[in-house]
């Protein structure tokens, strides 16, 4: 038995952007999520030579596996190519597979931390996971931090039935850890799943660095981390077609900080015997909170009763895009319904800097049960059947840029109070009356507030609004049409729809607007509905007359 003995790597390496020998993982004691969940912090840098020694692990496609490096407190048991390993040195020790089997598996008991190198390594286990990191066989639960580093192309797939799994431990996915999973490097690891799940850590998975990462699960979740899923780097490409079952996710915290996260779940809503409710599925689902600074997002969800992105507790849109899309109908039982929308949280929903965009074909593009407020970023919210952007409690915008446009329902819709103080907001709805573009819970004795902002309105406001701030009402407008609107110093180029009724405007000084002018460059958002900074020449004028509030909505207060 020989032990491979790590070279320490220069001083320059260790502080260089990560290598191939280099892993970004979050410091346990650091608690930089602003949350209280997850304790991550990605400013720490661990290399392989800050393990104690290297076992090499050879699969082979016609004979054993080989092992080498084992030995004093580490031991190797081999049957064909399954390979478990016991560690009770007490030291940290790097794992480097690499090989291809069909019918072959690495099984990890350990109290210590370890790394697992895949070096172009293919493994499937017909009857259980691929791999498989255990805590100590004495204390079951108990696993340590595993840093997983990609090198070349990796594959991994688990079997459609798991068999002989020892009754106090877990075997939840085709890569499975009690412990944390940190995934780092240059290299590619595809995860087929048919019997569970692909990746699950009974703690937290972290990707970082520059690794790309595809799991494909027809039977369970994408990735789930326990304590919470963070994404800081890397691509990620997951496809889940299994019913119930969630693309990424967790039971308190997924926060998205880079990397490039591309999600398509395709099963539908069922019945969870476990818990004897109806549950959907969901590209990503936060069990306390869902937080996003930056890296781009994208989720298609086309299950009947699927949703994007749904938390039961608070949301921030911090920085980043995320470009959510659900497409399934509402799944109906004899109890419930389990409605397909786009981003759904029951707790408060902050927008603060990030692009989002979301389209939901049968329901709210975007909803909170508890309240909304946008004070920067872009937001485009799309439904043909809906309200565009809902929230149960009251909703405010302060900055930033939102487009909510509904066929089905209000665009803007506030259980609450409505207050419009700041930003860009272009609010539609081609549904007709009683519903209107902007619309505050009048029923209730809420009102919506129009104090300041920039505004355009089609099809109305809601009936009774205070507003310190003077909309103008179009004297007339065309569908389909473009319009220049100017603001002080400030021109907007937009778009109407091919529907809806009435065009009210409204901006720190009275507006000036032009119907179907020659429109040159700008920069083009809300889904090119709208530009920026644009050059506008010619037009016609268009009559703007002070709107009196009386137009739409259901109001006044009911006595």
């Amino acid at each position: 038995m020989k032990r491979t003995i790590l070279t320490l790597f220069s001083l320059v390496a260790v502080f260089a952007a990560c290598t191939e020998d280099h892993i970004t993982t979050p410091d346990d004691s650091a608690d930089t999520t602003g949350t209280g969940h997850g304790n991550i912090d990605t400013t720490t840098v661990v290399d392989l030579s800050d393990y104690d020694r290297t076992v090499n692990i050879l699969f082979s496609t016609g004979g054993a596996a080989t092992v080498s490096g084992d030995g004093n407190g580490v031991s190797a048991r081999i049957s064909g190519n399954g390979v478990t390993i016991t560690n009770t040195s007490g030291s940290k020790v790097a794992y480097r597979l690499s090989g291809s089997t069909s019918d072959g598996f690495l099984k990890i008991y350990s109290s210590s931390g370890q790394a697992v190198v895949l070096d172009n390594v293919s493994i499937t286990h017909p009857t259980g996971a691929a791999i498989n990191i255990q805590g100590p066989q004495d204390a079951p639960g108990k696993g340590k931090v595993t840093k997983v580093l990609l090198l070349g192309t990796n594959t991994l797939a688990d079997g459609a039935t798991y068999s002989n799994t020892p009754a106090l431990e877990d075997e939840k996915a085709a890569l499975f850890a009690e412990g944390g999973l940190v995934f780092a490097g240059t290299g590619s690891l595809s995860v087929t799943a048919t019997g569970k799940s692909g990746i699950i850590s009974d703690t937290y998975v972290h990707v970082s660095d520059s690794p790309t990462i595809t799991v494909r699960s027809s039977s369970g979740h994408g990735i789930r981390g326990k304590n919470y899923v963070f994404v800081s780097g890397g691509t990620l490409d997951l496809n889940v077609s299994a019913d119930m079952m969630k693309g990424m996710g967790s039971d308190t915290l997924v926060r998205f900080d880079g990397g490039r996260t591309s999600i398509s779940v395709s099963g539908h809503a069922g019945y969870d015997s476990e818990t004897s409710s109806y549950t959907g599925t969901a590209g990503v689902r936060a069990g306390v909170q869902f937080v996003m600074n930056g890296g781009n997002l994208t989720i298609v969800n086309s299950g009947r009763g699927g949703k994007g992105i749904v938390c039961p507790g608070t949301g921030t849109f911090a920085g980043g895009t995320a470009t959510v899309t659900t497409t399934g109908a509402n799944y109906p039982n004899s109890t419930d319904t389990i409605a397909a929308k786009a981003i759904r949280f029951e707790g408060n929903l902050v927008f603060s800097g990030a692009t989002v965009i979301a389209k939901c074909t049968n329901n709210e593009a975007i909803e909170s049960k508890g309240t909304i407020t946008i004070s920067d970023g872009t937001i485009y919210a799309y439904s043909p059947s809906d309200d565009a952007i809902n929230s149960k409690g009251d909703f405010t915008i302060t900055g930033g840029r939102l487009y909510a446009h509904s066929a089905g329902n209000d665009g803007i819709d506030a259980n609450g109070d409505c207050y419009i103080r700041g930003g860009l907001v272009y609010a539609i709805t081609t549904k007709g009356n009683p519903e209107v573009a902007i619309d505050a819970n009048t029923e209730q004795r809420k009102k919506l507030y129009i104090e300041g902002g920039t505004i355009i309105a089609v099809g109305g406001l809601e009936r009774g609004s205070q507003m310190t701030q003077t909309c103008y009402q179009a004297s007339s407008w065309s569908k389909n049409a473009w319009y220049a609107m100017t603001v002080g110093s400030e021109t907007y180029a937009f778009k109407t729809p091919d529907r809806g009724n009435s065009l009210i405007l409204s901006g720190s000084t009275q507006p000036t607007l032009l119907s179907n002018p020659t429109i040159e460059g700008g920069t083009e958002i809300f889904e090119g509905m709208l530009k920026l900074n644009a050059e506008v020449s010619g037009g016609s004028s268009v009559n703007l007359s002070q709107y009196n509030g009386n137009g739409g909505g259901p109001g006044p207060w009911k006595q």
